[in-house]
Parts: structure tokens; sequence; C-alpha cells
């Protein structure tokens, strides 16, 4: 990096301090006059100032790269940053959590944050929690982090599915794929191909009948001894590591599964995520009772169907005053995209009240989610209790068939040798799990 560049990227910390920016010309870049870290500073003082302000900050991003047309509009593209923060995150926990598996040298850096990949295991520690009392010490951050995604859909409609999501992200980048193909094929500009609705009706309801498989299975079928049993089992412990290794260790027949489910992505837009996401079907159920909804002001509408058009869950907005639909992800594209006045479309409360802008809800998503990550971490409810010691015994033993599961029965297993070699349990022994 230049000295030069360097020089810029420090003026722009000087300028978050200072709260304040320059005016600079269309056709003069700050990075192209800071050649000196004095005139770095005297730019900040030499010509007025204006407000600090969402914009003043898009635009110093802009001046630092040296390139206006690249310039980030922090209100339009609010929910891109946002994507692109959390898409970041995982993929820093993901590659921190590999380290942790294959060098035993870096253990103490396992990230807690890949328990959010555990759904199942999370949804069982939950119902372990709701009966015992006790927040199971195995996987705690995934329950944490299941109930911070609950509450968000609760709220803000499916946020998770339109701000957090990293396959959510995947899917719109799919989707932008597909409609330069379609484009590219002499179709009109932003068109895309639609399941017929005979169709479309029928498969959205594959992703509620697993979601209700799932939560038969864990909240009627097992018992409470069956879920205390799943919890403290090696293949529970080591959950996040099989998980790591469905990918790293992938076969030939998951590797086709996930190239048709991209493929079919790719044809029908958000297949996944409209079809067979049970963990979306959820959130949308729960979503519903989101007290902030995307409303419309019928008067002011001019019914352009810019909304509808660009809506990546195909529903009319146009046509409705309210929109509660469960396929609702509240990404607020369609309130970006209204020609109407301004106060035609918004993402608000009943009777219009608190008016949600896309940057203050980014804003408010990932302050909920530092302050859920900071009560869990004061709690002591973000990191497992599982010793050092005890990961290396598992990742030695890992490929045996006491790690295995059979649709969702774990292999049997004695708990006082478990105990025996150190292994950790909330609770008092129960006693010989082949007893039961």
């Amino acid at each position: 990096m230049s000295k030069i560049r360097l020089h810029g990227i420090a003026s722009f910390l000087y300028f978050i301090i200072r709260k304040r920016y320059e005016d600079a010309s269309p056709r003069e870049t700050m990075s192209a006059r800071i050649t000196t870290p004095e005139s770095a500073k005297s730019t900040f003082f030499a010509v007025y100032q204006r407000p600090f302000g969402t914009k003043s900050i898009a635009n110093s991003i802009g001046m630092i790269t040296g390139n206006k047309k690249a310039m980030i509009n922090i209100k339009r593209d609010a929910r891109l940053l946002v994507q692109s923060l959390f898409l970041l995150l995982v993929l820093w926990l993901g590659y921190d959590f590999f380290q942790f598996v294959m060098n035993d040298e870096v253990l103490h850096r396992r990230p807690p944050g890949v328990e959010a990949f555990l759904p199942i295991s999370a949804f069982i520690s939950l119902r372990y929690w709701l009966y015992s009392g006790i927040l199971n010490g195995i996987h705690p951050a995934g329950v944490i982090l299941l109930l911070f995604f609950i509450f968000i859909s609760l709220i803000f409609k499916k946020g998770f599915c339109g701000w957090i999501c990293p396959i959510g992200f995947f899917s719109e980048w799919l989707q932008k794929l597909h409609k330069a193909i379609v484009a590219w094929l002499g179709f009109r500009h932003g068109s895309r191909l639609k399941m017929p609705s005979f169709l479309d009706w029928p498969l959205r309801f594959l992703k509620y009948l697993l979601l209700f498989y799932f939560l038969y299975a864990i909240f009627w079928a097992m018992t409470p001894h069956d879920v205390r049993t799943f919890l403290y089992s090696p293949y529970n412990r080591v959950a996040d590591i099989k998980m790591l290794y469905f990918f790293t260790r992938m076969s030939a027949e998951t590797r086709w599964a996930l190239l048709i489910l991209v493929g079919l992505s790719l044809l029908i837009p958000f297949f996944w995520c409209r079809y067979l996401c049970p963990y979306g079907a959820l959130m949308g159920l729960l979503s519903m009772a989101s007290p902030f909804k995307i409303r419309r002001n019928a008067q002011q509408c001019t019914l352009c169907q810019s909304c509808t058009r660009i809506c990546p869950a195909n529903i009319k907005v146009h046509t409705l005053k309210t929109v509660i639909s469960d396929e609702c992800i509240g990404c607020q594209q369609c309130v970006q995209s209204c020609k109407g006045p301004s106060a035609t479309l918004f993402f608000a409360l009943p009777q219009n009240r608190f008016q949600l802008r896309p940057i203050a809800h980014g804003a408010l998503i990932v302050a909920l989610f530092v302050t859920v990550y900071a009560i869990a971490q004061l709690s002591g409810f973000w990191h497992n209790k599982i010793s050092y010691e005890e990961y290396r015994f598992h990742k030695k033993y890992i490929d045996r068939p006491l790690y295995l599961h059979h649709r969702g029965k774990v292999a049997p297993y004695e708990e006082k040798i478990l105990r025996s070699y150190g292994f950790f349990f909330d609770d008092e022994p129960e006693g010989n799990s082949d007893e039961k």
C-alpha cells in the first residue's frame, strides 16, 4: 500500500474523531491531494465543515479509495453492509474453527459462534433448559444465538433471513446472476423465472413439513431421558467438528446434492430458502407476529408495481396495505424502489408509527447482536465447558462408532465411564445409560 493511501486512511480516522469532512469537488479526490501528514491535517481545517452523518462517512470511504464512482451509499446499501459484515464474521469463525480442529496448538481459540450452525442441538438444549432449568454447557452459544434469531424474527419480520443468514446472502447473488443470464437471453432487464403457482404453493409446504417433523421429534417424541442422553453423548460433544468434516470430507453424493441445490437456486431464485429451509420456515411463522411490517399508503400509491417486481419473495406488495406474508424477509428493497411520494411505502409499526429506515434497521440488528454477545460473555453462557484435554480425546477417536448417530439416536454409552475420563456434565450422575 502506498504512502499516499496510508495517509488517506489516517485522514479518514482523523475525520471520524473530528466528526467533520470537507466538500471535495467531483473531479478531485482526497487521496489525490493528500501527499504528506501535514497536508492530511490541513485538509480538514482548510474548507468549510458540515455536520457528521452517514453521507459524510460514505463520501469519506469513497475518497479514500480514490474512486468516487465506487463510493458506498450507506443509506442505500445498509443491508448489503450488514450482510457483508456477518458474512465476514462467518468466514472468520470458519477459518478459526478449522485451525482449532486441525492444529492442537491453538485449542484455546475455539470460536463459540460456530454453534449457530448446530440448530438441532440448540433446539434439544432449549428443551432441556425448559424442563430442567439448566442451560446445557456443551453448546450454550447455539441456544443463545437461536433465541436471538427468534427474537429478531418476532420484531423485524424474517430479519435473520434478510440481514444475517449467509446462505440467504449467497442466494441473493445467485439471483443477480440469474437476472443477468435472463437478460442475456433477451428477456426484459430485471425479469426472473418463477415457479408456476400450481407448483409454488405445494412446494412451499415442504419446508414446513420438515420443520414440524423436527419440532415433533424434539418436543414430543423425545423423552426427558432421551434429551439428556443426546446432549451428553460423545456425538453431540463433537457435533461442531462433525459439521466441519461434512464439508472437508465431503462424499460424492453430498457434493452432487449441493451442486444440484445451487443449480436449482440459479434456475429458480431462492429455491432453497423458499421451498426447503426449515429454519426459514420457523422464522417465517414467527415473523407473522412481528409489529414491524411493510405498510403501504394506498392513497399515495401510483401502482407502478416497482415494489412487486423487486420483491425477492414474489409478494404482490402493490396490492396490499400491510404485508403479513411469512415469506417477507424485511429487506426493504420494495421501500427503496418505490417511485411514489415518500409517504407511500415504509417499514413501520401499526398506524404507521416509528417508520424504520434501512440504515436504522441494520444498526438495530447489529446493536442487538453485540448486546446479546456481550451479555452471554459476561454471564458465562458463551463458551462451552468442554476442556482442551477432552477435545483432544474426542479428536483422537472421533471416527469410532461411539461418535455416530442414526436418525437422532446416538450410540449407547455409559455415563460413569465418560465421567471417569473427565468428560463434562452439568448435573449429577444419572446412572448407566444402558439401564434405561
